[in-house]
C-alpha cells in the first residue's frame, strides 16, 4: 500500500502529452516496455521527458489505424511515468513506463504535431473489508491458479504478488494485465471504477477462460490417446509380423506381394509395363497394410497382371465355314458378309495385320448389333459390346487418373480385361448418340482408339502404359452419320444397311424370328405355325418400320397367347396362325395402307422421302387463287424444303412462255404449297422435283399421273441432282403400290444395288432434267 500512497502523492498536471497505444491497455501499477514509431507519438514522448516525465496512455479503438484522429482514441486511459527511454537505430524509440492512475480525457489542446490532452484523474471509491470482499478475492485467486495449472502462461512472480495483494481493485488490475485478454475486454475492465465490480468482471472472464482451457486440454488428451493407440497398434502388428516370420508364417502383405509376383511372371507383360509393375510391387512391399494407398496400389497391380497383354484367340480361317455361320445368322446383307470374308482371306495370307474398323449405318432394327455378334462367332473371337448412347464423360473412354479415389480404367480397357483376349470383336453401339459437356468430349477420346496408326499404343489414364489395340476388330453402329464428327468418321469404313422389303421380312421371320420366339415362349415347333398370308398381314398392317423389332414383338405376342392356351389346357392341337386369326390375336390393324389415289389430279404429286426409320411417301399439293403473287408454304416444312419451293417457283416463272403460262399470271395469282401430316417436321432437298411438278401442274392445269412417284433435288436451271436413301424410297413406293418411280440419272449406280425382286415390282425411270420429269408425270386428262 506504501507504493500506492506514494504514487497518489504525485501531482498530476491538467494537461499532458498523449500517446495512443495500439495492441495493449496499460493498467495502474503495471510496468512494461513500449515501442514508439509514429512522429506524433515520438513528439509526445519527448515533451514528457522534457517536463515531469508524465504521459497519458490511451488505447486506439482500431488496431490497424496508422494515423488516429481524436475520435479513434478511447476516452479513459492511464497516466504513466516514463522510467527510461532508448533510441533505436531504425528511428523508433523504446520506453519503459509505469502506470500510475486511471484518468479521463476531457478535451484536446493540440492535435497537429502531437496529441496534448486535458486529463481528469479518476479516483476509486473506498472498499470496506468484509467477508464478501475476501471471498471474492479468494475465488479469483483460485481461478487464476486453476488457469495456470491448465496451461495459461503467468509468471511465478506475478502469482506471488497476487497471493499477497489485499486491495480488490489492484488485484483485478494485476490479473487483467497478465492473463492476455483481448484489448476490448481490457479496456472495459479499465473503465470500471468500482473495485468490487471490476473484480467480479475479472471473475467472469476467468470462468470463461477456464472453460476454454479445460476444453482445449480434453482435445489434446484425446488426440494423444488416438496417437498412442495408433502407435501401439503399429508396434503390436510389427511384433506379430516378427513372430509370424519366426514361425515360418507370412502376413497378408507378404502373401499379396508373393501372389502378385507370381502373376507378374506369368502375365507376359511388355518390357515397359513389366518394369513399371516391378517398381510398383516394390513400393507395395514397404507399405503398411492399413494405409489407404495400399489398397489403391494393389488394385492397380491386379489390373496390370490381369490384362491380356499377350493372350489372343486363334482366328477361324476357314472361309467356307465362316460364310456358313454368317448366312446362318443373317439373311441377305451381302456387302457386310463379303467385307468380313475379305478380312479373313487377307488374314489367312498375312499373319500380321491390323484389325479393321467398320461402322454399320442404318435404321433401327435392321440387325447391326446382332451382326457384330455373328461376326465374332464366324471369326472364332470373343465379343464385347458397350453402348455409347448418352455418354458425356471422356473418362468413360480413357479412364481416371490413379490419384482419384475410386479410379478405374475406361470402358475400352475394362472390356478387353473382361474378354480375356487382346483381339476381340469390340462393338461400339450408338456412336451417333455420344454427347459432350464440361467433363470432356468422348468422341474426341475415341479418335485414338479408332485410328489404326495410333491404337497400337493406346494409353489409358489409369493404366498409364501403352496397350496394343491394333488386333481388336472395332465395329461401330449408328442410325445416321450426321452427328458423328468428321475426324471420327474419317477413321471408319462406313457400311450402310438398308431397310428390308416385305419379301425380305417374310424370309427373315420364317427363318429366324418365329423359331426364336417359339423357343423364348416355351412352344415346340409343331405347336405354333404361321401362314405366309398371316406374316404378310403382320408386316403390312401391324408394323411400319424399316427394321424388324416390332415384327418380332408382334410374333412374340401371338406366341404368348398360344402358350397361355396350352398352359391352361384349353388347347391341345397345334395352332396355325392364319390371316383371319391375326386380328383375333392382336385386335384391329394398327396401320391401314395409304388410300390409293383413284384418279389423276391437278397439283397433287407423290413424292418419296427418307427418314431415320426408313422410306416414306410424301404428297405435295399446290393450289392457285386470285391474289398478288404471294407464295404460302404449310405443313411444318424445314428451311431446305422452303428453299426448294422458292427454287421451283423461280423455275416456273423463268419458263412461263415455254410452259404456256400467261405473262401476268404470277402478278394476279397466289400459290399455296401444302404437304399433309402437318404435325410432322419435314426437311431435305430431295422434294425439289416434286415441288416443281406440283407447281407446274397447278399453273398449267394439267393433271399428274397418280401411278408416278418421284425424288430428286433441282437447280434453277432445271437439272435433277442425285439423292440418297434410294432403296428406302423405292421400298416406300412399293408399299404404296406405285408403278413408276422417277429417279435422278446420276443415281443409276444405286439402282444396280437394289434387290432384283424390288426392280421387278416397280419401273425405274432415269431423268436428267425437269423437262423429262414433266414428260413422264403430266397427262392430258384427269
Amino acid at each position: 500500500m506504501k507504493n500506492k500512497i506514494e504514487q497518489q502523492d504525485i501531482v498530476i498536471p491538467e494537461t499532458l502529452p498523449l500517446l495512443p497505444v495500439r495492441d495493449v491497455v496499460v493498467f495502474p501499477y503495471m510496468i512494461l516496455p513500449l515501442f514508439v514509431g509514429r512522429e506524433k507519438s515520438i513528439a509526445a514522448v519527448e515533451e514528457a521527458l522534457a517536463g515531469d516525465r508524465l504521459i497519458m496512455l490511451a488505447a486506439q479503438r482500431e488496431f490497424a489505424e496508422e494515423e488516429p484522429e481524436v475520435d479513434d482514441i478511447h476516452g479513459v486511459g492511464t497516466i504513466a511515468l516514463i522510467m527510461r527511454m532508448l533510441k533505436l537505430p531504425d528511428g523508433r524509440v523504446k520506453i519503459l513506463v509505469q502506470g500510475l492512475s486511471r484518468a479521463r480525457i476531457t478535451g484536446f489542446t493540440e492535435q497537429e504535431s502531437l496529441f496534448r490532452a486535458n486529463v481528469e484523474r479518476l479516483e476509486e471509491p473506498e472498499v470496506d473489508s468484509s467477508l464478501e470482499t475476501e471471498a471474492l478475492m479468494r475465488t479469483v485467486r483460485n481461478q487464476l491458479t486453476q488457469a495456470v495449472n491448465l496451461g495459461r502462461d503467468v509468471s511465478p512472480e506475478v502469482m506471488v504478488v497476487v497471493e499477497n495483494m489485499e486491495d480488490p481493485g489492484s488485484l483485478a488490475d494485476v490479473i487483467a494485465s497478465n492473463i492476455g485478454i483481448k484489448v476490448a475486454e481490457a479496456q472495459e475492465v479499465l473503465e470500471i471504477l468500482d473495485p468490487l465490480q471490476r473484480l467480479r468482471r475479472i471473475k467472469d472472464i476467468l470462468a470463461r477462460e477456464l472453460e476454454l482451457l479445460s476444453m482445449q486440454a480434453d482435445i489434446q488428451t484425446q488426440a494423444k490417446e488416438e496417437m498412442g493407440k495408433s502407435q501401439r497398434e503399429y508396434f503390436l502388428r510389427e511384433q506379430l509380423r516378427a513372430i509370424q516370420a519366426e514361425l515360418g508364417d507370412t502376413d497378408q502383405r507378404a502373401q499379396d506381394v508373393a501372389e502378385l509376383g507370381e502373376k507378374l511372371k506369368k502375365a507376359g507383360l511388355p518390357k515397359e509395363a513389366r518394369e513399371e509393375a516391378e517398381k510398383q510391387l516394390h513400393r507395395l512391399e514397404v507399405m503398411h497394410v492399413e494405409s489407404a494407398e495400399y489398397s489403391m496400389q494393389r488394385t492397380y497391380l491386379e489390373w496390370l497382371v490381369e490384362l491380356p497383354w499377350k493372350k489372343s484367340t486363334r482366328d477361324n480361317l476357314d472361309l467356307i465355314k465362316a460364310a456358313g455361320v454368317l448366312d446362318e445368322d443373317h439373311y441377305n446383307l451381302e456387302k457386310v458378309k463379303e467385307r468380313i470374308l475379305e478380312f479373313l482371306a487377307v488374314r489367312k495370307l498375312k499373319k500380321e495385320m491390323k484389325g479393321p474398323i467398320l461402322c454399320f449405318v442404318g435404321p433401327p432394327g435392321v440387325g447391326k448389333t446382332s451382326l457384330g455378334r455373328s461376326i465374332a462367332r464366324a471369326l472364332g473371337r470373343k465379343f464385347m459390346r458397350i453402348s455409347l448412347g448418352g455418354m458425356r464423360d471422356e473418362a468413360e473412354i480413357r479412364g481416371h487418373r490413379r490419384t482419384y479415389i475410386g479410379a478405374l480404367p475406361g470402358r475400352i480397357i475394362q472390356g478387353i480385361k473382361q474378354c480375356g483376349t487382346n483381339n476381340p470383336v469390340f462393338m461400339l453401339d450408338e456412336i451417333d448418340k455420344i454427347g459432350a459437356d464440361f467433363r470432356g468430349d468422348p468422341s474426341s477420346a475415341l479418335l485414338e482408339v479408332l485410328d489404326p496408326e495410333q491404337n497400337n499404343a493406346f494409353s489409358d489414364h489409369y493404366i498409364n502404359l501403352p496397350f496394343d489395340l491394333s488386333n481388336v476388330m472395332f465395329i461401330a453402329t449408328a442410325n445416321i452419320m450426321d452427328p458423328v464428327p468428321s475426324a471420327l468418321k474419317d477413321r471408319m469404313e462406313v457400311i450402310r444397311l438398308s431397310g428390308y422389303s416385305a419379301e425380305e421380312k417374310l424370309h427373315i421371320a420364317e427363318r429366324y424370328l418365329i423359331p426364336r420366339q417359339r423357343e423364348a415362349n416355351g412352344l415346340k415347333e409343331n405347336q405354333a405355325r404361321f401362314s405366309k398370308n398371316a406374316l404378310l398381314k403382320l408386316i403390312t398392317e401391324y408394323t411400319a418400320e424399316a427394321g424388324l423389332r416390332n415384327l418380332e414383338r408382334e410374333i412374340g405376342s401371338i406366341c404368348r397367347k398360344i402358350a397361355r392356351q396350352f398352359a391352361e389346357g384349353r388347347r391341345k392341337k397345334p395352332v396355325t396362325v392364319t390371316e383371319t386369326a391375326v386380328a383375333r390375336f392382336l385386335g384391329a390393324p394398327r396401320f391401314l395402307p395409304e388410300e390409293e389415289r383413284d384418279k389423276n389430279e391437278i397439283g397433287v404429286v407423290t413424292g418419296l422421302a427418307w427418314t431415320e426409320v426408313g422410306g416414306e411417301v410424301l404428297l405435295v399439293e399446290v393450289n392457285t387463287m386470285k391474289g398478288k403473287g404471294a407464295l404460302t408454304l404449310t405443313g411444318h416444312l424445314g428451311e431446305v424444303m422452303k428453299e426448294s419451293a422458292q427454287a421451283a417457283l423461280s423455275y416456273a416463272r423463268a419458263h412461263a412462255d415455254e410452259l404456256g403460262i400467261a405473262p401476268d399470271y404470277f402478278e394476279t395469282h397466289d400459290l399455296h404449297v401444302h404437304v399433309p401430316a402437318g404435325a410432322i417436321p419435314k426437311d431435305g432437298p430431295s422434294a425439289g422435283v416434286t415441288m416443281v411438278t406440283a407447281m407446274i401442274s397447278a399453273l398449267t392445269r394439267k393433271p399428274v399421273d397418280k401411278d408416278v412417284a418421284m425424288t430428286g433435288e433441282i437447280t434453277l436451271r432445271g437439272k435433277v441432282l442425285p439423292i440418297g436413301g434410294l432403296k428406302e424410297k423405292v421400298l416406300a413406293a412399293v408399299r404404296h403400290h406405285v408403278k413408276t418411280v422417277l429417279v435422278p440419272a446420276r443415281n443409276e449406280k444405286d439402282i444396280d444395288e437394289l434387290p432384283s425382286h424390288l426392280r421387278r415390282k416397280v419401273r425405274l425411270v432415269l431423268v436428267h432434267n425437269i423437262e423429262e420429269v414433266l414428260e413422264h408425270a403430266l397427262v392430258d386428262e384427269a
